[in-house]
């Protein structure tokens, strides 16, 4: 059998997929498996067991479609349920099934804090897509592969302690990301080294860190690093500070205790930390509950809609500097 998984974006919802592709190599027998997406991912699916190639989505719908037409896929896995992954489906014409996205009961609890959702984290929703191929969640740990070349990356160009604290300071959207004034009343109540991950577009918010806090044992990543050896150092971790971010999903892969602070969105949208009953005990989320705008987006914004992003600034950052001493 040949199937094809599409999600076009993002890093967390696209690592959120890999359960689901372990267990449909695992238990769908002769199965061969290729993924669609952006250009831009290609790589991190290098490390998600079971896919045999990578497809890459073009401008064109129509062109993807042709190309992908040539495989004669048996079944089609929609894990992004979108107008373009609806239009590449109908194109096809290939038997499929999507995820249950549940738009509408987002809308409701973003516009009107009214919480129909359910107690049901996304991968569990992933994999209704898969129920008519009898592929069922075994609930074993699923590798993260990550490259040997990403490894070595990280290994011959920086010196990293043997024990350290990853903070994750970039996210795709503003409001998901921890303020700067907020970190620096954390790290700098912090002992022991500090890691800074993020991308190129993090680095003047990294240097900003970095002048304000100037601890000798602050060592700063943002912008240095691709993808996978970013999650190579997150894996060496012994704590990651984080926001609702795509390394937050990778960090939930390895052995690492997630301090995770989340702004405009909310763990109801079953995006949280997805983690083993044992693992989940250590991981630590903090969020300001008493305020009627949020959720104000099931993503994000450039900036709060109220323009006072209490949602952050108002994180209690004593109880987060406990639980990262603890």
């Amino acid at each position: 059998m040949k199937v094809l998984f599409i999600r076009f974006s993002s890093i967390g919802d696209i690592v959120l997929t890999f359960p689901v592709v372990r267990c449909v190599a695992a238990q769908v027998p002769n199965v061969t498996i290729h993924y669609l997406t952006k250009p831009v991912y290609t790589d991190l699916l290098r490390a998600c067991p079971g896919i045999t190639a990578v497809k890459n989505l073009e401008e064109s719908l129509w062109k993807t479609a042709q190309q992908l037409r040539l495989e004669n896929y048996d079944y089609v896995i929609d894990l992004h349920h979108n107008l373009r992954s609806e239009i590449i489906r109908r194109l096809l014409g290939t038997k499929s099934k999507a995820f249950p996205k549940l738009n509408f009961e987002k809308w409701l609890l973003t516009n009107f804090n009214i919480n129909r959702l359910p107690k049901k984290h996304v991968v569990d929703r992933y994999f209704e897509a898969v129920s008519e191929l009898s592929v069922k969640n075994d609930d074993k740990r699923t590798p993260f592969l990550i490259p040997t070349s990403s490894q070595q990356f990280v290994d011959e160009k920086f010196d990293l302690p043997e024990k350290f604290i990853a903070v994750s300071i970039g996210a795709q959207f503003a409001t998901k990301q921890i303020p700067i004034e907020k970190l620096i009343e954390i790290l700098q109540s912090v002992d022991g080294t500090v890691v800074l991950l993020g991308g190129k577009e993090d680095t003047k918010r990294a240097l900003e860190l970095t002048e304000s806090l100037k601890k000798n044992q602050l060592i700063n990543l943002c912008g240095e690093l691709p993808l996978l050896s970013s999650a190579y150092v997150v894996s060496k971790a012994s704590k990651l500070l984080t926001g609702d971010t795509g390394l937050m999903h990778i960090a939930s892969f390895f052995d690492v205790e997630i301090i995770s602070v989340w702004g405009n969105t909310v763990p109801d949208f079953g995006m949280f930390p997805y983690r083993s009953k044992e693992q989940a005990t250590k991981d630590v989320i903090f969020e300001v509950d008493d305020l009627s705008c949020r959720p104000c987006s099931k993503i994000g914004h450039s900036s709060c809609p109220k323009g006072h992003f209490k949602c952050m600034l108002n994180q209690d950052t004593k109880a987060i500097v406990k639980t990262i001493k603890a």
